[in-house]
């Protein structure tokens, strides 16, 4: 391993010591935080953790964790509101897919929703939190992984910097004749979509609510080390 790879361990180590030790009461501020700002606080947790497992790939990939035109600022600054994005559209389905399900499945009012939000655990709860991760990642996650897309193709372009983040994207050049849809298509949305996100969202969704967005955010960093390994790694 390079000396990159020892600080990155140490950093990892001493984040999770901060909230593992009571007495610096990192946790409590943590949960506060994400109660009484949701969305500013999935921002920092996206922009941090899922730029982390894209530099984690790009260490696998090319043996180093940022090169130039990379852009790890202009990454961070698109997952951070990227995560704003999935944390609202996380509030959406799991209120809406309860609802859903009620109409479809002649229950009363507010019974699935009783199920879904109470805080053991149960086999009905699991099949909701399954309902929603397939609803959710069906219908919002392809358009929000080809976005993406887009962006990253966009920052690279323009060397890797904000003011070239905010130039106006050529989408209808990006999505012609730059992205490559055999891997976005096959790979990023048949595969990954069922595969991965069905069940590790599933899984969210059973969690308690103040660590939805955090494990989501966790997952953004599997995510970039499966599709790292599935595209093989060229230096170690």
């Amino acid at each position: 391993m390079k000396k990159a790879d020892w600080i990155l361990i140490l950093c990892v180590a001493a984040v999770a010591a901060l909230f593992a030790i009571p007495q610096t009461h990192c946790a409590e501020g943590f949960n506060w935080a994400t109660a009484h700002h949701p969305y500013i606080m999935a921002f920092f947790k996206f922009a941090i953790l899922a730029t982390l497992g894209e530099m984690l790939a790009l260490r696998i990939r090319e043996g180093v964790y940022n090169k130039k035109g990379f852009g790890v600022l202009p990454r961070m600054m698109v997952w951070g509101f990227l995560g704003m994005g999935i944390a609202m559209a996380m509030v959406i389905f799991k209120v809406g897919v309860p609802a859903f399900l009620e109409t479809v499945g002649g229950c009363d009012k507010g019974s699935l929703v009783a199920i879904f939000t109470a805080s053991e655990f149960t086999w009905g709860k699991l099949g909701i939190a399954f309902a929603v991760s397939v609803l959710m990642n069906s219908i919002f996650a392809p358009v929000m992984m080809t976005f993406h897309k887009c962006t990253d193709i966009h920052i690279t372009e323009n060397g890797g910097t904000v003011a070239g983040l905010l130039r106006p994207m050529k989408m209808r050049e990006i999505f012609r004749e730059k992205i490559n849809w055999d891997v976005q298509w096959n790979l990023v949305i048949k595969k990954t979509i069922p595969l991965f996100w069905f069940p590790a969202h599933t899984i969210t969704f059973i969690l308690p609510a103040n660590l939805q967005v955090l494990f989501a955010a966790l997952l953004g960093v599997a995510l970039g080390l499966i599709l790292a390994l599935a595209g093989g790694s060229k230096k170690n």
